[in-house]
């Protein structure tokens, strides 16, 4: 088929605008949170390896570009009510991340306004573009994407317990890996409907996703000095060797999937790119 029927789009949406519902109603009964009240700025520790700072500023810097994520999503979804509204909702909770790691760089003392302020403007002097042209091959890329950054997140609260504590960084981090869960849950849900509906158009977006897969290239976005990644680096949060385990072979294994199935290349078609 060559577009999807106007009973079958019809069909699709009212799924997707209950998983969205589901969604939401959910999150305002058990995980919603406050920056100002939840977390113990009292007990954030100055001392913690400077390099768990560096790496709390970069997922600050990703969780910044927002605008650009939000604007361009915008903008393939419109027809959507779903999944523009879903959107709406990722950003705003999208910007609590944001707004709660940078609070954590100037109460902790890792940072000062003025370095906040540099931040600011090299976020902003450079565009994120999005990595899929369809709707389809974003909401793939997010379901991966989404879990990955879960991982990211543990894994960071890992090192900064295995590194002396810090109360307050470790209940932003367990916030928002809980926040990261629920947006890669309804990624994976929205996919699943599409494999339903087309498996082989559906395969055909997440092959070259998985396959190739990298997270937004902020450091090379923010001119980060080689030792600062080699730094960051060391720590192990992510890694080729982590996205194979963790996240590669965890989504196949949920989607019920097979390394086969990430073979070939089928064009994907046009009833897909809704």
């Amino acid at each position: 088929m060559d577009s999807p029927s106007p009973s079958v789009y019809a069909e699709l949406e009212a799924k997707l605008w209950l998983l969205y519902r589901d969604y939401f109603d959910l999150a305002e009964k058990k995980r919603r949170w406050r920056i100002r009240e939840d977390i113990p700025w009292d007990q954030c520790n100055p001392d913690l390896n400077p390099a768990i700072a560096d790496v709390v500023e970069t997922f600050c810097a990703v969780e910044m570009y927002l605008p650009d994520y939000t604007s361009k999503m915008f903008r393939l979804i419109r027809h959507s009510k779903s999944r523009t509204w879903f959107y709406a909702n990722w950003g705003y909770e999208e910007s609590k991340h944001s707004l709660a790691l940078s609070d954590w760089l100037l109460r902790s003392r890792h940072r000062t306004d003025e370095s906040m302020a540099d931040l600011d403007k090299k976020v902003f002097a450079r565009e994120w573009n999005l990595p899929q042209d369809s709707p389809l091959g974003m909401m793939a890329y997010a379901m991966v994407q989404e879990h990955a950054t879960f991982i990211n997140y543990r894994n960071l609260r890992q090192r900064v317990q295995a590194q002396g504590g810090d109360p307050a960084l470790e209940t932003i981090l367990k916030f928002v890996t809980i926040d990261e869960a629920a947006h890669h849950g309804i990624f994976k849900q929205i996919f699943e409907l599409f494999l339903e509906q087309d498996r082989e158009s559906a395969l055909a977006v997440l092959r070259p996703i998985l396959n190739q897969f990298q997270m937004p290239a902020i450091h090379d976005l923010l001119d980060e000095s080689a030792r600062r990644i080699a730094r960051v680096r060391e720590l192990a949060i992510f890694n080729e060797e982590i996205f194979f385990r963790d996240v590669y072979h965890y989504l196949l294994n949920i989607l019920g999937l097979t390394k086969g199935d990430m073979r070939g290349a089928p064009k994907v078609k046009k009833s897909m790119a809704v």
